[in-house]
C-alpha cells in the first residue's frame, strides 16, 4: 500500500470534525472541511483559508538564470520586475503542455517557480533535461532548487482577505497590485513570501513559508480572520470557485495533449519572443487554424455535465468532450467547460452531451461564468487579462 503524503498543517485538520480527506495525486488532503457550498459562498462572500502546501517550488538563480527561464516557459519573462510574478506554461516540442505555472521574480537573477503538486517530480526532470538538452548555451549559468518539502503555502483569498492579512503584518500587502508580492514580510512572526495571488477568481494573498511555521500561521490567520468570517476550505470549493472563473486545471483544461492555445490561454504564449521550447509548434497550430477549442456550455435539459463526457452535433457525431463540470454554487446554473471542435465553439451553438447514456442538450456560452466586480486589484486575472490566476492544485 503506497503511504499518502501529508503537508504540515495536516495534524491541525483534526480541530474541524467534519473535514474529509482524499487522495489528490498521493496526497492525503482535505476536500472539505464543512461543506464544498458553504466553503464556495464563504470565499465569494466574505473569505476562505486554504492549505495548498502540497504545491511545488523552485528556485532557479544564476547569471543565466532569465535566458534559460524564457527558453523553457511561454511568457516573457524579460518583462518581470523586482517583486513581480507572471502566470506562464511549460511546453514539449510538440505543443502539449508540461504543466503551468507561476515566475516570481525575487531579485535580477533569481527567480522561484511553482508547480502543479501532481507534476513536481515530471517538471523537475523537464527542467534539468532542457538544462542538459542545451549545451552550453546556459553552461555553469543555473543553478535550480527543488525547495518544495521545505516549503509550505497557505491560500487566503475573498472579500476579506486585505483586511484579515493586514491585521498581521506591518507589510504593504493592502497596496500589492495583482502579481506582485513582499519577498520577505512577518506576518504574525511568521517570515513570509506575501504575494497578491490566488486560483478563486477573488482577491486575496498567497503565503510562502517554512514548513514548520506553517501551523502557527494557520491559527493566527484562522483566529484573525474570525470576525470577517474567514473558514478553512479544502479542495472541493477550491474546484468550484476555479471553474466558475474558467481557471485552468493540468489534466483537464491543460495536458500533454491539449495546447496552451487550444485552452485559451494565447495571452501567455509570447509567440513574438526568443524562442522558447513548443514554439515552432503553436506558431504553426496557430497559422493553420486551432482545431479545437475550450468553451464553456450551460445545460438546457435537466442533468450536470461532468469531466470525460462526450460532447456531439446536432448530427449525432461526437465531437469533443466536457473537461469540467458541475452544478455552479454562485449561479446555480448546470455548466461546464468543454474541449470541442472549433467549428463549433461559436457561441449560442446547440451541442449534446453524454450523461449517462442519455445525450441531453446543452449551449454554448461565454466563460468565465463568473468575474467579480473589483473594488481592490484582482488577486489575479491570471493564473491570473482572463487567467491571470496560477498558483494551482
Amino acid at each position: 500500500m503506497t503511504t499518502l503524503q501529508r503537508t504540515p498543517l495536516f495534524p491541525l485538520y483534526a480541530a474541524h470534525p467534519a473535514a474529509r480527506c482524499i487522495d489528490f495525486g498521493g496526497w492525503e488532503l482535505p476536500v472539505q472541511f464543512s461543506s464544498i457550498t458553504q466553503e464556495h459562498e464563504a470565499v465569494r462572500q466574505r473569505a476562505g483559508l486554504f492549505d495548498v502546501s502540497h504545491m511545488g517550488e523552485f528556485y532557479v538563480s544564476g547569471s543565466a538564470a532569465q535566458a534559460f527561464l524564457q527558453y523553457v516557459t511561454t511568457n516573457d519573462v524579460t518583462r518581470l520586475e523586482n517583486g513581480q510574478a507572471q502566470y506562464s506554461l511549460l511546453c514539449y516540442p510538440d505543443g502539449g503542455v508540461v504543466d503551468d505555472l507561476l515566475v516570481y521574480r525575487i531579485q535580477e537573477q533569481y527567480f522561484m517557480l511553482v508547480v502543479n503538486a501532481s507534476n513536481i517530480e515530471k517538471d523537475w526532470s523537464w527542467l534539468q533535461r532542457a538544462l542538459t538538452d542545451a549545451g552550453d548555451r546556459f553552461q555553469d549559468g543555473v543553478v535550480m532548487e527543488n525547495a518544495s518539502e521545505q516549503t509550505a503555502l497557505l491560500a487566503v483569498q475573498g472579500p476579506a482577505a486585505v483586511a484579515i492579512v493586514s491585521q498581521l503584518t506591518d507589510a504593504p500587502v493592502a497596496s500589492l497590485a495583482g502579481f506582485r508580492f513582499v519577498p520577505d514580510a512577518l506576518v504574525s512572526g511568521v517570515r513570509a513570501l506575501v504575494s497578491r495571488t490566488g486560483y478563486t477568481g477573488e482577491d486575496g494573498f498567497e503565503l510562502y513559508v517554512a514548513a514548520d511555521d506553517a501551523p502557527q500561521l494557520w491559527q493566527a490567520l484562522l483566529q484573525a480572520g474570525a470576525p470577517h468570517g474567514l473558514v478553512p476550505a479544502g479542495l472541493g470549493a477550491r474546484d468550484t470557485l476555479r471553474f466558475e472563473a474558467k481557471l485552468p486545471l493540468y489534466g483537464q483544461e491543460l495536458s500533454a495533449h491539449i495546447s496552451p492555445l487550444e485552452a485559451g490561454l494565447q495571452w501567455f504564449v509570447k509567440l513574438d519572443t526568443d524562442d522558447f521550447i513548443g514554439r515552432e509548434a503553436l506558431i504553426q497550430q496557430k497559422t493553420a487554424g486551432l482545431p479545437r477549442k475550450l468553451v464553456g456550455i450551460e445545460m438546457i435539459d435537466r442533468g450536470i455535465p461532468r469531466s470525460h463526457y462526450a460532447v456531439y452535433n446536432t448530427d449525432g457525431k461526437q465531437i469533443g468532450e466536457v473537461t469540467t463540470g458541475t452544478q455552479s454554487p454562485t449561479l446555480k446554473r448546470n455548466l461546464g467547460l468543454a474541449l470541442i471542435d472549433a467549428a463549433y465553439s461559436t457561441l449560442d451553438t446547440d451541442v449534446f452531451v453524454d450523461v449517462r447514456g442519455k445525450q441531453l442538450k446543452a449551449r454554448v456560452i461565454k466563460a468565465p461564468f463568473y468575474k467579480r466586480t473589483p473594488s481592490q486589484p484582482a488577486a489575479g486575472t491570471h493564473t491570473d487579462g482572463t487567467h491571470t490566476e496560477g498558483a494551482k492544485q
